[in-house]
C-alpha cells in the first residue's frame, strides 16, 4: 500500500523530522522495490507518523549534503 503524500524526493529539502537514521516520508528512489516497504513499525508509507525508520544506505551521505546546503543557505 503506497500513500503518495508520504513519498518525498530523495533530494528534497530536509524536513525537521529528518535525521541521519530516519526520514519524514519515504525518500527511497523506488519504494516499490524497498525490502522494508509495508513493514508496520518501519515503513513511512504505513506508519501513522509517516517516519521511515530504515532509510537507504545512501541516506546518511544525502542527509549530510542537504544539511550542509541548508547551512550555506542560512549564511
Amino acid at each position: 500500500m503506497l500513500h503518495n503524500m508520504r513519498i518525498v524526493r530523495f533530494n528534497a529539502p530536509l524536513n525537521k523530522q529528518d535525521t541521519e537514521s530516519q526520514t519524514y516520508g519515504c525518500r527511497h528512489t523506488n519504494p516499490e522495490i524497498c525490502k522494508k516497504n509495508g513493514l508496520m513499525d518501519i515503513c513511512a508509507l504505513v506508519r501513522k507518523d509517516g517516519i521511515c525508520k530504515s532509510p537507504s544506505t545512501a541516506w546518511v551521505k544525502q542527509y549530510q549534503l542537504l544539511a550542509s546546503m541548508n547551512e550555506q543557505g542560512k549564511k
